[in-house]
């Protein structure tokens, strides 16, 4: 049997949240917030939907795609070793990046006030 690795500070649990009996580390914080990024964008396009009155996905939406796909990936790979989550987050990281490449190829570096 191969003895688990050390606990590295990654994966030693935070002493704040210690009193609610909630077993938090950093690596699952940054698995959440990435979760919690990952599905606010969507609150982001709505909003700018109801604002335009049609659908639209501006920039926000694909910087926060990024950053949450990065940090729920960061968290299956560094954090938990779990393939599945790893596979379910690697797609949405490229898609998003190539998403945003071509959003300032269309409308350039500077934002615009129509996102279209």
């Amino acid at each position: 049997m191969i003895a688990p690795a050390p606990a590295g500070f990654m994966d030693t649990p935070l002493a704040a949240l210690a009193w609610t009996g909630i077993h938090m580390t950093p690596w699952k914080l940054i698995g959440l917030i990435g979760a919690l990024m990952f599905g606010g964008r969507w609150l982001v396009q709505f909003i700018a939907s109801r604002r335009h009155g049609k659908p639209v996905i501006p920039r926000l939406f694909w910087y926060m795609s990024i950053l949450g796909s990065v940090m729920t990936l960061s968290y299956f790979i560094f954090g938990k070793n779990d393939a599945v989550g790893i596979l379910q987050n690697l797609f949405p990281t490229f898609t998003a990046c190539y998403s945003l490449y071509l959003d300032i190829r269309h409308r350039g570096w500077h934002r615009d006030r129509n996102p279209h």
